[in-house]
């Protein structure tokens, strides 16, 4: 039995709920959220940082949307009136799940992968992603001042960028390692003394190797193998997940993605709609990952053009380059030039 399974925002929507939640509660909040992002890339893809996973920016942002006023009433309403969906995604949704069992891991809050699931019709009981119940969780004013105070400081940092092989402060520029060791010392020493800490403790998103134990956990419940996995992602929280099923035989696939995902995957697609998900998907539940490679161009000879508007060809050394170059290319041209830029 094949099994799909899918990232939501990249593949489904255009949104980044949590870039849009910040933009609305918190002042400057899409460079809040641009700069924390980074930070996130950072912690989880060059430092490593131990018990910290691809997305828990997700749980780094909370504290301050609770200090400028959100609830979990506000957060469920934002989610509802601004889903995105990628053009064509309810159809494609529905003819898979004709084919083979569906599921959605996604590092999204539960009230916006809720709120889409309402819009698609996809089943929220075969979803995995971020639970939050932001109202249980006390914020002294004291601390509500002081993060306002560090939000405003937070969107006057540089992006924090690095070379290929990174490894730590020792490899970025001046103004990133100051923002680094900044922003340890606001997270890890100053928030961490916090009451309001609890809720960086205790949310856990969905994203890195949480994703790859979502996988586990689906064929736990299917019975079924990596083998039988066709897994579509786009970001840095995918990595973990495109990792394990490519090398599990199945078929991982970037859908306009990153160039994390890029690097993860097996296949590149790349589309301003989901109509070429619904093509793959549907050669992958008759044939498998060897019934798609198979109708791809040679190793290393391009891509399969699939109309002006879609893309699709195997990713190794020889054409990593390319496919990165292209695929951020749609991926910000279909989600926008602030949200495609992210990890």
């Amino acid at each position: 039995m094949r099994i799909f399974i899918t990232d939501c925002e990249g593949p489904i929507s255009k949104n980044d709920n949590a870039l849009e939640l910040a933009a609305h509660y918190v002042p400057q909040g899409e460079r809040f959220f641009s700069v924390l992002s980074a930070y996130d890339d950072y912690l989880a893809y060059v430092e490593k940082r131990a018990g910290y996973k691809a997305g828990d920016t997700l749980r780094l942002i909370l504290p301050f949307l609770k200090a400028f006023g959100a609830t979990d009433k506000g957060i469920e309403e934002f989610s509802k009136e601004n889903i995105l969906l990628i053009a064509g995604a309810p159809e494609t949704l529905r003819l898979i799940r004709k084919r083979m069992p569906a599921y959605i891991i996604s590092t999204s809050y539960a009230p916006y992968i809720q709120a889409l699931c309402e819009v698609t019709g996809f089943p929220f009981e075969a979803t995995y992603c971020t639970a939050l119940t932001l109202d249980q969780y006390d914020l002294p004013k004291k601390e509500a001042r002081a993060l306002r105070a560090a939000a405003s400081e937070i969107v006057h940092m540089p992006l924090i960028e690095w070379g290929e092989g990174a490894t730590g402060l020792a490899d970025l520029s001046d103004s990133g390692r100051k923002a680094v060791e900044r922003l340890h010392r606001l997270f890890w020493k100053e928030i961490a003394q916090m009451q309001i800490n609890r809720v960086i403790e205790e949310v856990d998103p969905i994203g890195g190797a949480a994703k790859a134990a979502a996988v586990r956990d689906v064929l736990k419940k299917t019975k079924g193998d990596f083998s039988d996995v066709m897994y579509v992602g786009d970001s840095i929280t995918d990595l973990a997940a495109l990792e394990m099923v490519k090398q599990g035989g199945g078929l991982a696939v970037s859908f306009n993605g990153n160039a994390y995902a890029i690097q993860g995957a097996k296949v590149a697609c790349v589309g301003k709609d989901t109509g070429i998900i619904t093509r793959v998907a549907a050669r992958f539940a008759e044939g498998g990952t060897t019934g798609v490679m198979a109708e791809l161009p040679r190793a290393g000879k391009g891509a399969s053009h699939l109309g002006s508007d879609a893309e699709i060809g195997e990713i190794t050394p020889e054409t990593l380059p390319r496919w990165i170059e292209q695929s951020q290319q749609f991926r910000k041209e279909v989600r926008g030039v602030s949200i495609g830029s992210l990890g």
